[in-house]
């Protein structure tokens, strides 16, 4: 028998007999969700664009092109300067990637994003800034209604994404986009 084997049968006869998970019964607070999810978001690093969103992103995805920056967009109604390509190297350049989100989640100010949704998987982390787009009545109050809502068998990839990219040392020294957006503008609609 292998080292590899031996280890393998010595975690097995010690293992845990197998039980439910736990019922979780604690009722979600629905009163205000679209501002308990914008104090969240803000908690997180990012900023909730209310007021007539979708008018607003396109103003300043417009400013952004005139000021020559890239800017890739997955949502119809929102015009961008590049395309999505299937090549993820293709978009080492890009200062901006506008997606939609499928759900927000209010406790943690968390968006569900899928590759499908991205147009490809790096879209979200590749880019120097997100804007996210979010239907207001895709807000649900925490974790547990958001799982219930998503189908992970019908995702190849997906992911919350809560805020701009955040890493911190053990100096407990903070430092924004280290691998990933810069910033994070969530645009409800």
């Amino acid at each position: 028998m292998s080292s590899k084997a031996e280890m393998l049968a010595a975690l097995k006869s010690v293992a845990l007999p197998e039980h439910p998970m736990p019922k979780v019964e604690i009722a979600p607070r629905l009163d205000d969700l679209i501002g308990q999810y914008e104090a969240s978001l803000k908690a997180c690093g990012g900023t909730l664009i209310r007021d007539n969103a979708l008018a607003a992103l396109q103003n300043q995805v417009d400013a952004l092109v005139a000021e020559g920056k890239q800017v890739i967009s997955r949502v119809d109604a929102v015009a961008g300067n590049r395309e999505v390509p299937s090549d993820p190297h293709a978009l080492k350049d890009i200062n901006y990637a506008v997606i939609p989100g499928q759900l927000g989640v209010a406790e943690n100010g968390s968006i569900w994003v899928t590759e499908e949704l991205a147009g490809i998987r790096i879209a979200p982390f590749i880019c120097e800034n997100l804007m996210l787009v979010l239907k207001a009545e895709d807000v649900v109050a925490n974790m547990h209604q958001a799982l219930a809502k998503i189908s992970l068998d019908d995702t190849g990839f997906g992911v919350f994404i809560a805020g701009p990219s955040k890493t911190a040392d053990i100096e407990q020294a903070l430092v924004i986009g280290a691998h990933g957006a810069c910033t994070l503008n969530v645009y409800l609609i």
